[in-house]
């Protein structure tokens, strides 16, 4: 399959956020703590639209045999906590504020995240990645890595992730669209967890959902 059409925008939204950050950080050196060996992110739970699913399992083909192997087996590990999230959003499904309170407090190490603790896909991350560490507007609830200088009864300029996730959204409606696949709609919004990603071929990933649930996105 030829994805090289959306190299550019995709690249574009990968370069908005790489320059949100350096600016943020320009601005307040003293509020960010992001360094090596810091994966307070790498422990998130979260999903990428199909477009960024598909260059990441690109990137994750490349790595060699040991490195895949051992980010597989640590996908098995992170697909049986999200298993146990999944059972505890149920009990929650009629508290919304109860379900965010999971979600937020929930920990579950990224299958990228090596020994060392060090992301062997560091220079491919996702965009979600890429901003960890500088305040964030996802859906009009500004969110602050616990883990850094900036204080939440402050006013700092926000990373707004509604944008970003409205391109993903229509790259990855596009991608589908011109796959000829049918819902491409409906497909575009699903969310897909980088345990799912890295066990799926790039051909499986367009042609039908990976199995298992997927979390719905509002773009």
């Amino acid at each position: 399959m030829d994805f090289s059409y959306l190299f550019e925008p995709y690249d574009r939204q990968v370069s908005l956020a790489d320059k949100s950050f350096e600016r943020i950080a320009g601005e307040y050196p003293n509020c960010i703590s992001c360094k090596p060996g810091c994966a307070d992110c790498c422990h998130a739970v979260f999903g990428l639209f199909l477009v960024e699913a598909v260059f990441l399992k690109n990137d994750f083909d490349q790595l060699g045999e040991k490195e895949k192997a051992d980010a597989l087996k640590r996908g098995l590990a992170a697909e049986k906590d999200l298993k146990t999230l999944e059972r505890t959003l149920e009990e929650f499904k009629d508290d919304p504020g109860m379900s965010a309170y999971a979600m937020a407090k929930t920990r579950i190490r990224c299958p990228l995240l090596g020994d060392d603790d060090a992301c062997i896909l560091y220079p491919y991350r996702p965009i979600t990645c890429r901003v960890y560490g500088i305040p964030t507007m996802v859906q009009g609830i500004p969110r602050i890595c616990g883990s850094t200088g900036f204080k939440k009864d402050e006013a700092y300029p926000f990373f707004n992730m509604n944008g970003v996730q409205k391109e993903l959204f229509q790259l990855s409606k596009d991608l589908l669209e011109n796959a000829k696949k049918d819902f491409a709609e409906e497909r575009a919004s699903l969310l897909i967890s980088i345990p799912k990603i890295i066990k799926t071929t790039v051909e499986d990933l367009v042609n039908e959902n990976p199995e298992g649930p997927d979390t719905e996105s509002s773009p």
